[in-house]
């Protein structure tokens, strides 16, 4: 039974606003504030935390937070959640730290992709390969995918009307758009993250052996809240991964211009815009997507998948295809209680149906950036969980199992099991992905380079060797 390491990495938008007439800080304030108690425990704004996952400061001060290793689909959903309530955590008492100062201020934390004045951050999904899988080659068959994925696991964005003849499929009024990424992405395939944002990621970084392993680091994702996109969002994915490892044969769907193509169809709610392919011919977003699902399909009757979540991936390919059923037909509401852009899309139409405003209306705008707010009982998002009108993967207690504890099954355990032996020895410690260090270099330094091990004496002996 073959195991797959996956892992997501969220960067989260910040903002304040001063109560009744207090002053509002800015983001570098505000994350000074928000990374305080991190920093007073670890000496560091970049750190490892005992459930294995890295919190750190991004460029922009977005508050990032990287999943452990996961090699399981409902582990993963668990420690993505895990990490909103650890980023909200610190949104707390940042809080407290502002009121006790005499700042009256509320700080306001976003799992988004865009800011108002057009700033966009990332959710960066990252899938371990095997060596022999060269990224650039299967490149060329992932982009369609990846370019019309949004229909499944796009986080919805009302996009601002521009003038005639601005930009790349042009836009004239205010729409709505299956995804937030797709309209800051400038590459297909590059080594770049930040210059150019490719949809895919080639950086030879595998945080493991290299001898043995890659890793596919796809950045054009959007941030997900409703627990089955995220999962649909992976599993799709890795579903496609898995096959054009394997060498299974697709159907040549090169796309002409990704980065074109990913805009025209982030635009078009009907998925049935004509995408330019590079044989010359055209194919729409559901039609690239339906080729997929039944090369999927043909996949896992063959027996591909046979592993202990295969029921979870077996939901996954019927809510795959009821997705592709609801844009076809136009029924978007009865994929709201799982897709988050159809769940933000009925909210917005109904206030539409009770106002009658357009999509330029302040309100809808309000609608679009609270669906994101990651506060228990203030993000419509937490609201409709709380209310039952959104699915769930794992339950409350996963996530909070996951907000302390490692994934067990990865090597995600042992770094968990270092940090917290170091914490209780008061021994100052270094933890990267791969590598387990005391700061004063009494005990040997411990690689980790098999992301699958989750057992491992040398890491025994070095915890016992803390208290010495």
């Amino acid at each position: 039974m073959q195991r797959r390491i996956v892992g997501i990495e969220t960067e989260f938008g910040i903002t304040s606003v001063g109560v009744e007439g207090g002053r509002s800080l800015g983001a570098d304030e505000i994350a000074r504030y928000l990374f305080r108690p991190v920093v007073e425990r670890w000496r560091s704004s970049n750190v490892f935390l005992e459930n294995g996952s890295r919190l750190y400061l991004d460029v922009g001060s977005h508050p990032e937070y990287a999943t452990a290793e996961c090699d399981g689909l409902r582990q993963l959903v668990a420690h993505d959640r895990a990490g909103e309530r650890i980023v909200d955590a610190l949104g707390l008492a940042a809080e407290e730290s502002l009121a006790a100062e005499g700042i009256d201020a509320k700080v306001f934390l976003f799992k988004n992709n865009t800011d108002s004045v057009g700033n966009s951050y990332g959710c960066h999904e990252n899938y371990l390969l095997d060596r022999s899988t060269q990224v650039r080659s299967i490149g060329t068959t992932l982009l369609p995918f990846l370019v019309s994925r949004q229909l499944l696991c796009g986080a919805g964005k009302i996009l601002p009307g521009t003038p005639a003849g601005v930009g790349l499929g042009e836009t004239h009024e205010p729409v709505f758009c299956f995804s937030q990424r797709a309209e800051h992405m400038w590459d297909g395939v590059s080594s770049a993250t930040t210059r150019s944002r490719p949809l895919i990621n080639t950086r030879d970084e595998p945080h493991a052996d290299s001898t043995r392993f890659r890793r596919m680091h796809v950045i054009v994702g959007d941030s997900n809240m409703i627990e089955t996109t995220t999962l649909l969002k992976v599993a799709s994915t890795r579903l496609v991964l898995e096959m054009l490892e394997a060498g299974i044969d697709l159907r040549p769907m090169a796309v002409t211009h990704p980065v074109r193509a990913i805009r025209e169809i982030s635009r078009d709610l009907t998925g049935t815009r004509p995408v330019a392919m590079a044989d010359g011919t055209t194919m729409t977003a559901l039609e690239i997507q339906r080729e997929f699902l039944a090369a999927v399909h043909r996949y896992l009757d063959a027996g591909g998948w046979e592993r202990d979540d295969r029921d979870v991936v077996t939901d996954c390919v019927a809510l795959w295809e009821r997705v592709l059923d609801a844009v076809e037909s136009g029924d978007h509401d009865s994929i709201a209680a799982d897709i988050d852009w159809a769940a933000k899309l009925r909210l917005i139409r109904q206030v539409q149906d009770k106002t009658g405003v357009d999509m330029t209306h302040p309100r809808l705008a309000q609608i679009d950036l609270t669906y994101h707010d990651i506060r228990p009982g203030r993000g419509l998002h937490s609201i409709l969980e709380r209310r039952g009108m959104v699915s769930r993967v794992v339950d409350d207690s996963a996530v909070e199992h996951a907000r302390t504890a490692a994934p067990e099954t990865t090597r995600a355990a042992l770094r968990g099991r270092f940090i917290s032996a170091a914490r209780e020895a008061g021994r100052d410690h270094t933890v990267d992905w791969v590598h387990l260090k005391v700061t004063d270099g009494a005990l040997p330094t411990i690689p980790l380079s098999d992301p699958f091990a989750n057992m491992d004496p040398r890491v025994d002996e070095l915890i016992a060797g803390l208290g010495r």
